[in-house]
């Protein structure tokens, strides 16, 4: 579309405009006005629209339509997605940003780690965050569900563990026609994102029983598995596809006498748990699956207490920092630890969020990436870790940090 087009589109607006509609001041360019309706139709950046979609929110004609996205694709404002289809490369153009409830889980280094990714990707995209602490508290959680129907929020991202609350937390958001994405835990009726739990598991289960036919000699003793009840069946999976996997590759392991823990709780009172379990019974050969990050750190710790540290084998779910750090010291006892990539949560849940408030049909269930991550490849695939953090540092951590997902 050449200037002189735009200029001719301009003044036949001016001739052809409704009687009582809206007849453009003559220092208006209503083919401008127009291209920014195409834009608006756009809702967040990436967002991908056939012809059919910009006409339906824009009211344009079909031709108005095609020759103005032509002309943005021309201008470097929109993309050629496909054939028919184009993408927002601009971003949103919108007076009224959406508003997100966002229900974070508490303070561990998981938790933390979606946290960041979620608040980044909301302001790269202009959108409105009202944040809420659930503070690992079922009651908090219910609390906060009030809050942000409170708030009108336009849709929420509910991030808690307790599986026995999850339905009546469904039930007031559906109630208020406010459409959730479940973090980790479902949640009846929402579109859930987090762990594919059972591969997961699986994963880390094969990783451990690899490790074992190639490094021991003897014949495992006992298998201890630290679970998380409070979670639910889904994470239950975790420990599920460990003991497959762990199967799968160590057939012996099945008449191996396995020994089941609640690692619910901070470092600290996971820590307590082991202590316990260490004074009833005495150290011997074990592999251990735990169902997060914070319980694998705190058999290490009980272990090396007793001075056991050499009978056990661990694997363990999440990859956080505090992990990563572990697995490159010398002589870990940690095999390896299976990473959700945590932060990069932000850069799939918003544009799924963005679709969601689009009205688009999409699957209820979204699952992350997984890979373990292990003493040899945790530099290729986290290259740009600060190595330097101190033990003190890190023991600060785990005190303040509960264990999640």
């Amino acid at each position: 579309m050449t200037i002189s087009n735009l200029m001719q589109e301009d003044m036949d607006d001016e001739v052809t405009a409704p009687a009582g509609g809206r007849r453009g001041d003559r220092n208006e360019s209503q083919t401008v006005l127009r291209a920014c309706d195409v834009l608006k139709a756009f809702q967040f950046r990436g967002e991908e629209l056939c012809l059919a979609d910009v006409t339906e929110r824009t009211g344009l004609p079909k031709t108005t339509a095609f020759r103005l996205l032509r002309t943005l694709i021309h201008g470097g404002l929109i993309e050629r997605a496909g054939a028919g289809v184009y993408r927002n490369s601009f971003g949103p153009v919108s007076a009224k940003p959406y508003r997100i409830g966002f229900a974070s889980q508490g303070g561990s280094p998981f938790a933390q780690e979606v946290q960041r990714s979620i608040e980044l990707a909301c302001a790269r995209e202009n959108l409105q965050l009202i944040q809420v602490d659930n503070r690992y508290s079922a009651r908090e959680a219910l609390r906060n569900a009030d809050v942000l129907i409170k708030e009108h929020v336009d849709l929420v991202l509910e991030f808690q563990t307790y599986e026995r609350v999850a339905p009546v937390l469904a039930a007031k958001f559906l109630e208020s026609n406010t459409p959730v994405i479940a973090i980790e835990v479902p949640h009846p009726g929402a579109t859930y994102f987090g762990a594919n739990n059972y591969k997961a598991g699986l994963i880390a289960g094969r990783a451990l029983g690899r490790w074992t036919r190639e490094s021991w000699k003897c014949k495992p003793e006992q298998v201890l598995l630290l679970e998380l009840p409070i979670a639910g069946s889904l994470v239950e999976l975790r420990t599920t596809g460990f003991v497959d996997g762990l199967r799968a590759e160590l057939p012996e392991v099945g008449n191996v006498p396995a020994i089941h823990l609640n690692g619910r709780g901070d470092f600290e009172q996971v820590l307590e748990t082991m202590r316990q379990f260490l004074r009833r019974s005495r150290a011997k050969r074990t592999l251990i699956g735990t169902v997060n990050d914070i319980c694998a750190l705190a058999a290490l710790r009980a272990f090396e207490e007793v001075g056991a540290s050499e009978k056990i084998a661990i694997v363990s779910q999440n990859c956080i920092p505090e992990v990563r750090n572990e697995l490159r010291r010398p002589g870990t006892r940690l095999v390896g630890s299976v990473a959700y990539f945590p932060e990069r949560y932000g850069e799939e849940i918003i544009p799924l969020a963005m679709s969601i408030l689009s009205k688009k049909a999409l699957a209820s269930t979204v699952f992350v990436k997984h890979q373990l991550v292990t003493p040899r490849n945790v530099d290729l695939i986290y290259p740009l870790d600060d190595k330097t953090i101190s033990a003190v540092k890190s023991k600060a951590s785990l005190l303040r940090s509960t264990a999640v997902a």
